[in-house]
């Protein structure tokens, strides 16, 4: 089994940029003939420098982290590493408790990286945006993603996620991401339904909402039951879905949110203004 796994790692990026690829197209073509809220930014600009964040963060993360997680739980499954390797239970019982356990951890780090004010400082580069896209899925600050990546390879290696699982998650955490930040309408009743299982655009919009009791709730990016769980879900935004303001209180009358270089340095300036309460 574990052999069978480990070759899945040949194909990793060839699977990876498919899905990718697959679906910030089909976002791309939701939004423009469907979208929820007019843009304020141009889409040339906001996928220029959203899609530079994220190509320099995936340079840095692949120099850092030259194995990236699958290579990091192929060494984990060679050696025996973590807790699913103790335990006897069927493989695919310990692949879905694995996708289960990241999704888990993946919330986690969200609430965190919400509640610290240094870790804030990083993550608010994602929240700065002005508007709420399905680049906005891929505006996070090389530093949040290292971060991430940290706390994601300590899971890996102490439960011992094997190889396949990771490689799931990751694709699915990856398109979940693109398609809950799409500027995308959704019936009513169809979002309503979906929430069950997925977190949907509507409700991810809140998390983007610069009111501050409004953006510390809805934390999850695939699976939306931690947050019922755990009391971090609201329904609707008080001013409407439409009418709502995005981004961050402090940034609104400051067009330089959408560039790559002030999106670097970011962090470490101070706010301009007080957050809405």
């Amino acid at each position: 089994m574990i052999s069978a796994e480990l070759q899945s790692l040949k194909h990793e990026s060839v699977i990876r940029l498919l899905f990718f690829f697959g679906i910030l197209l089909l976002m791309s073509l939701w939004e423009t003939y469907a979208p929820c809220r007019r843009l304020l930014i141009p889409r040339r600009i906001r996928w220029l420098n959203n899609g530079g964040l994220l190509i320099l963060g995936t340079v840095i993360l692949r120099a850092m982290f030259p194995l990236a997680l699958v290579g990091v739980a192929a060494t984990g499954a060679n050696q025996q590493w973590g807790l699913f390797y103790v335990i006897a239970i069927p493989h695919w019982q310990v692949v879905l408790l694995s996708i289960i356990c990241l999704d888990f951890t993946t919330y986690l780090q969200h609430v965190l990286f919400h509640a610290l004010p240094v870790l804030w400082r990083l993550h608010k580069v994602h929240h700065a945006d002005p508007d709420f896209d399905v680049t906005t899925g891929l505006r996070f600050h090389p530093l949040e993603i290292l971060l991430s990546m940290i706390g994601k390879i300590s899971i890996v290696l102490l439960l011992g996620i094997p190889v396949i699982a990771v490689l799931l998650f990751e694709v699915i955490l990856n398109a979940t991401s693109m398609f809950n930040h799409g500027n995308v309408y959704l019936p009513s009743k169809l979002d309503c339904c979906l929430r069950w299982f997925i977190v949907t655009p509507d409700m991810h919009r809140i998390h983007h909402s610069a009111i501050t009791q409004e953006t510390n709730s809805n934390f999850g990016f695939n699976l939306p039951w931690w947050d019922y769980l755990l009391g971090t879900y609201r329904h609707r935004p008080a001013m409407g879905y439409k009418e709502m303001i995005i981004g961050l209180t402090e940034y609104q009358k400051n067009r330089r949110v959408t560039q790559l270089h002030w999106m670097l340095i970011l962090p470490f300036l101070k706010p301009l203004e007080k957050p809405l309460s």
